[in-house]
């Protein structure tokens, strides 16, 4: 599933999710990726594409993605800025990885754990746009929208969410959950890393 691989960003890497569906996979990504690419990668064959219905029929998946961008479903998503080369890149592996998968014959499945599982349903939301491939502490802000909570709390692009009231969010997991611990008109706190540095800022969702 290439959803969606048009703006790498060798710096970043790619994200290949759906690893742990098969004991095939890992090995033979390693041996496919002769570009030498920053693998950021995960076990889940469960997300929100479409490779999760193939997975739900007990058949081995992978979801390529190059990142979340400012642009996603804007008309400001134009040609001028897909990265052509970056699409080659990744297309030359995935070549490489379908010809040793031809050769293995028919792939071994293998369930993984649901990493959506753990993601609470929630009535706020922040206005932002997560950066899937940061792998770091924390949850890494990727973009914000203008007058909606994180805007209007003063957050940036770049800034590293670390805490929410008193919910310390190490991951996408615990950023989930916290969304479901506040409601509509809510007020809180929110803690960063922005330059190194721990700012705290009111927040009002």
């Amino acid at each position: 599933n290439f959803d969606m691989v048009g703006r790498l960003d060798t710096s970043r890497g790619l994200a290949i999710n759906g690893v742990g569906t098969s004991p095939f996979w890992e090995e033979a990504i390693q041996k496919a990726n002769t570009n030498d690419l920053t693998l950021v990668t995960s076990e889940s064959g469960v997300g929100p594409s479409d490779h999760t219905s193939f997975y739900l029929e007990d058949l081995p998946v992978l979801h390529f993605f190059t990142g979340q961008h400012e642009d996603y479903h804007k008309p400001s998503d134009d040609a001028d800025k897909i990265n052509y080369e970056g699409i080659a890149l990744v297309g030359d592996m995935v070549k490489s990885l379908l010809n040793s998968s031809k050769e293995a014959g028919k792939i071994e499945f293998t369930k993984t754990k649901d990493n959506t599982q753990t993601r609470a349903t929630f009535k706020v939301t922040l206005g932002i746009m997560p950066d899937y491939m940061y792998q770091d502490k924390g949850m890494k802000i990727d973009g914000v929208t203008e007058d909606r909570p994180a805007f209007n709390a003063g957050l940036e692009r770049g800034d590293i969410v670390v805490k929410i009231g008193k919910l310390v969010i190490d991951g996408m997991d615990d950023y989930m959950k916290a969304l479901g611990e506040f409601e509509p008109g809510e007020k809180t706190t929110i803690q960063v890393i922005r330059d190194g540095k721990t700012i705290k800022k009111s927040l009002t969702f």
